[in-house]
């Protein structure tokens, strides 16, 4: 059994189980990992993230996108972006990998408890945001009002759009989606927007001042969208940013995910904005 903070470090073994392709170049992995990793990983919180590798490939961060499962697997949401994540989209199951993990802060959801959340997801940036809403979702009843607002290139790139859906009509979720731009829009289909995720919220009515914020997505998002929340109301303390995207070897020695003195991967990933919003090259 792994029993220590240390051992994190060690990798343990794991398996492809399955796949499910998103859009072109994403797809939804569900990796089982072995049963001696299982306690290490029920620690699991929105927002944090693993280590993934892949054997003849190298390893990459991951955000988890849903807490690990009844049956322990996990599912991770992988774009196919260079050699390892390459390899991991040519897998078949029953493929070995190898995970390290859990890493890095999560989201606090504890805090969150009794508040309202707003989500606001652009991209890829739906991955990590999609464990903390199946989180809040799962514990309906010890969370306020639950909105998520996501924006993605077109309507063939946005992930998850039925589930998300689904969940809208099934739990009361307030969903808005938007594209920058749509050359049709199949009849019966939940609408979306046309324009930027910011617009979405601009002239939103939301309960601000006690709301929690919660962002991940491509980072000219985070510039766009802190003026308008911090403007609305929103405490930074409050403004919750996912910034996953600067990580690489996700202990702290490349710094390649500096901003500032604090590291993503051990600082973070998940920051408040009150964290961050003094270094210049943290958004």
């Amino acid at each position: 059994m792994i029993a220590n903070a240390a051992e994190r470090h060690i990798p343990f073994a794991a398996t492809l189980v399955g796949r499910r392709e998103l859009s072109p170049d994403t797809a939804l992995f569900r990796v089982a990992p072995e049963p001696a990793a299982l306690e290490q990983l029920s620690g699991f919180l929105p927002g944090q993230f693993v280590q993934l590798s892949v054997p003849g490939g190298g390893e990459v961060p991951i955000s988890p996108a849903d807490l690990p499962g009844e049956d322990g697997t996990l599912e991770l949401c992988v774009r196919r972006v260079g050699q390892v994540t390459g390899l991991l989209h040519q897998a078949a199951a029953g493929q070995p990998l190898a995970l390290r993990g859990p890493f890095g802060t999560g989201f606090p959801v504890r805090e969150m408890t009794g508040h309202p959340a707003l989500l606001l997801a652009g991209g890829l940036g739906i991955a990590p945001l999609r464990s903390l809403l199946l989180h809040l979702l799962r514990h309906r009843d010890q969370y306020g009002e639950i909105t998520l607002m996501y924006g993605a290139r077109e309507p063939g790139l946005m992930l998850f759009r039925d589930e998300l859906v689904g969940l809208a009509a099934a739990h009361g979720l307030r969903l808005y989606l938007t594209v920058d731009f749509a050359r049709e829009q199949a009849a019966g289909a939940y609408a979306c927007a046309i324009g930027l995720l910011p617009d979405l919220l601009k002239g939103f009515r939301f309960d601000a001042g006690e709301s929690y914020v919660a962002v991940c997505g491509p980072p000219p998002l985070y510039r766009c969208l802190v003026g308008e929340l911090t403007g609305a109301g929103v405490a930074p303390e409050r403004v919750l940013l996912s910034l996953e995207r600067r990580m690489r070897c996700g202990i702290g020695r490349c710094c390649h995910c500096a901003i500032g003195t604090k590291l993503c991967c051990t600082d973070g990933p998940v920051f408040r904005l009150s964290e961050v919003a003094d270094i210049p090259e943290a958004l």
